[in-house]
Order: C-alpha cells, then structure tokens, then sequence
C-alpha cells in the first residue's frame, strides 16, 4: 500500500508552467537559429547572412541563388555538415542525461555513470592503439559504438539479480566498470606509439572537425531512435520521483522502464560518442537548467532538454573554432572548462536558496 501523502502528492494538480515551457522553447529555438547563422557565416571563409539565406532558399526551391566561387561548398560541404552533427550529438546528450536523472531520480546523474562514455572511449583507444582498420575509415566510431554498448551490457547485467536491479546497485557497478575502462584505456596509450598517442589524446578531448554529412547520416537513424523514445516516458519518469515503490503501486513497470531508458541512454550516448570523441558536461547541465527554469516534469523537460543541448553544443562548437582561431581548441576541453565552474556555482546556489535539490 502507498502511503496517503504519495497518493495526495499524486493527484495534486501540477503546477501551471505552460507559459513558461513555450517562451523557454520559442527562446531556445532562437538561440540555436542564431548560432546556426552564426557557425555558418563565421570562419576562414567569411560568408554573409543574406548569401547563406539565399543560398538556402535556391536548395530548397524557393528562389534564391547560389554562394559565388567556394562559397556553396563551404557553406553545404563543412559548416552547415558541422553544425547538424553538433545538433544531433548535443540532443543526444542531453536527452541521456535528462532520462538518466530522471531514471534515478537524481539531477546529479550523467551519461558516464553507467559506463556508456568511458566503454565508447576504451574501445576507440583500443582501435586507435591495435591499429584496426577492419571497417576502414569507419573503424574508430564503430569501435567506439560497440564499446559503448558493451559496457552498458555488462554493467546492467552485473548489476541485476532476481529479475530486477537497484539503482544504487546499478550506480556502483557502473563506478567499477568506469574503473576498469580508464585502467584499460591507460594500457592501451602505455603501449602504443607517439602518433597513436597524440590521436588518442585528441579523440580523448572531443571534437566536431572531421564533420562530415556521412556522419551525420550515420548517427541519425540512432539519435532519432533514442529522442523519439524518451517523451514517451515522461508520465513514469513523473511517478518514479516519488520512489520505485509507490511507482510500481501506480501501475509503472519500472523494470521494464529501466531496461529501456537503459538501452535508449547507451545508443544515444554511444552514437554521439562515436562521431565526436568525449564531450562532457552537456548531459549534466543542460538538463538540470532547463529543470530549474520549467519545473521537473518530464513532458516538457524533455523535448527542451533536447533542444537545449543541441543550441548549446552549436554555440560551444563555434567557440572552439574562433576562440583560437587559427587553430581549434578542442571541444570537450571547453565544454568541461565552461561547465564545471558553472555548475558548481549552481550547486552552491541551490543549496543556498532551498538547503538543498528539492
């Protein structure tokens, strides 16, 4: 039996964000227009804002006419190939970490705590230091997907016994096997050689450079597996906050739920790691900013997380191209740079507002 206080927390009316959620959306929509444009314009090859609109409108029939000399190139060739992948693995990203802070009731939650990350990471640098080319230039993100999966494989089938899996079980495997992954990945650049090095260390730091539309095509059919699935659990999500207990009383499956977040977590986290190298720090912060400007409930925190993550990572990745322009600083070393401070001065200031997450 639940007790009366979950049933009265249940059927209380939420409260009324609609205002907030559609402003928060058409606000996030435009940033992420505008750092489109702006990634698209911006770089060795200055483009202007009326020419990559016309450009646009001649692509897609509806008048327009076409970038002189290496314009159109540029413009549809690298930037624009650029900034889709930066929205595909910056969605991806934050969708896994709003469904993992959710699937544990934790805003602290992320990615890598169940392994995905640090297992994508070991079977690239494994690809990278064997010297694999069995998929050639394929090799590295298959690697990486594969070993991404695997560990959320292993860490959910160590973690589970008598037909369910606890979260703190859970959340202690995924510790050892993030262990054993970095121990992994440590062998691996102790034995391999100088260049295989210096590429794993640029992997390892994340990056958008070798953009192309073929990767993007590659991880699309994944991302819009993992987005698509994650709205559609957000009334459970909204029940699992009150504790597994009262969720299964309210008729939530939530082993089931949790094999399914668990699998839509790992391809989403996997696929963006694959194409990008290691980014962290957008599964963390933009769902948990986008928690406390709309409230937590997952029906909108969800599609804005999503849409939050990809403006983020498009606005971060023009950053890492211009801010030491001529050369590229690398994108997970920034996004960790701007996110770790940032974060840290939100924790300190909830607990200084409500002495606590509520």
């Amino acid at each position: 039996m639940i007790d009366e206080s979950a049933a009265t927390r249940v059927e209380a009316p939420a409260p009324r964000t609609g205002g907030r959620t559609a402003m928060t959306a058409v606000g996030l929509t435009t940033v992420l227009l505008g750092g489109t444009l702006a990634s698209a314009a911006v770089g060795a090859y200055p483009l202007d804002v009326p020419g990559i609109l016309s450009s646009v409108a001649h692509h897609w029939g509806l008048g327009g006419e076409p970038l002189p000399d290496y314009g159109e190139e540029v413009l549809w060739s690298i930037r624009l190939a650029r900034v889709a992948l930066a929205v595909l693995v910056g969605a991806s990203l934050a969708a896994a970490g709003a469904l993992m802070q959710g699937m544990f009731a934790n805003p602290l939650a992320e990615p890598g705590v169940i392994g995905v990350s640090s297992g994508a990471a070991a079977g690239a640098v494994a690809a990278i230091s064997l010297g694999l080319t069995a998929f050639g230039a394929w090799t590295l993100p298959v690697a990486a997907f594969a070993g991404g999966l695997a560990t959320v494989a292993v860490v959910y089938a160590a973690s589970r016994s008598g037909g369910r899996t606890e979260t703190v079980t859970l959340i202690l495997t995924g510790v050892a096997v993030n262990a054993f992954a970095g121990a992994l990945i440590g062998v691996f650049v102790f034995t391999a050689d100088v260049a295989a090095v210096n590429e794993i260390v640029f992997w390892q730091m994340g990056s958008l450079a070798q953009a192309t539309w073929t990767k993007v095509l590659a991880v699309l059919p994944f991302a819009l597996a993992g987005l698509a699935v994650a709205p559609l659990y957000a009334r459970r999500l909204d029940l699992l906050t009150l504790g597994e207990k009262p969720a299964r009383h309210l008729g939530v499956d939530v082993e089931r739920m949790r094999i399914v977040l668990i699998a839509a977590v790992a391809v989403l986290t996997a696929a963006a790691v694959a194409v990008s190298g290691v980014i962290g720090f957008v599964g963390l912060v933009v769902p948990h900013l986008v928690r406390m400007w709309t409230g937590p409930g997952h029906r909108s925190l969800l599609p804005l997380s999503i849409l939050g993550g990809a403006a983020v990572l498009v606005w971060a990745d023009l950053a890492a191209r211009t801010a030491a322009a001529p050369a590229e600083a690398p994108l997970g070393v920034l996004t960790a740079l701007v996110g770790s401070p940032f974060f840290f001065w939100l924790l300190r200031r909830t607990r200084r507002q409500s002495g606590g997450w509520g």
